[in-house]
């Protein structure tokens, strides 16, 4: 299967996920299917399968250990669509996130569509802008629950 072919499926395969996040919140399907992870998990299978594969034939000096090495390992389409789909999945992961958040801080689910559609379009941004309006909403500046002790 050609590299465009698998970028352009779990590009596909997110766009429902996002759609839900943003019209049906309270959907059964939405909170059994997104928010339980199942479309990130999908695009972790198909994203360690091309890293398994393409990482090995990566030419010399690619890797992680500097911009240069990242852009070598790059070159390789297959390895490429695995960083593509590295990003498809955590932001998807994170819209579920802030969905299942804002349900149990009981913010308004209109207030919440900006930092969706952020968070698809620019990940950290609308996790950034979550954070903030988190903030706001409950009053308080944590990012997560204060940890209680296990009776």
């Amino acid at each position: 299967m050609s590299a465009e072919l698998i970028f352009s499926l779990c590009n596909s395969l997110v766009l429902p996920g996002w759609l839900l996040l943003v019209m049906a919140p309270r959907w059964k399907w939405t909170l059994g299917v997104i928010c339980a992870g199942v479309i990130p998990f999908a695009l972790a299978l198909v994203y360690a399968s091309l890293m398994l594969v393409h990482l090995p034939n990566l030419p010399e000096g690619g890797g992680i250990g500097s911009l240069d090495a990242v852009l070598l390992a790059f070159g390789n389409p297959y390895v490429l669509t695995a960083g593509w789909i590295h990003y498809l999945a955590f932001d998807l992961f994170i819209g579920s996130w802030e969905l299942r958040d804002s349900q149990n801080q009981g913010i308004p689910h209109w207030q919440l569509v900006p930092c969706l559609l952020l968070t698809f379009a620019f990940g950290p941004v609308g996790l950034g802008l979550y954070f903030i309006l988190r903030s706001f909403r409950t009053r308080k500046l944590e990012i997560y629950p204060p940890l209680t002790p296990q009776a």
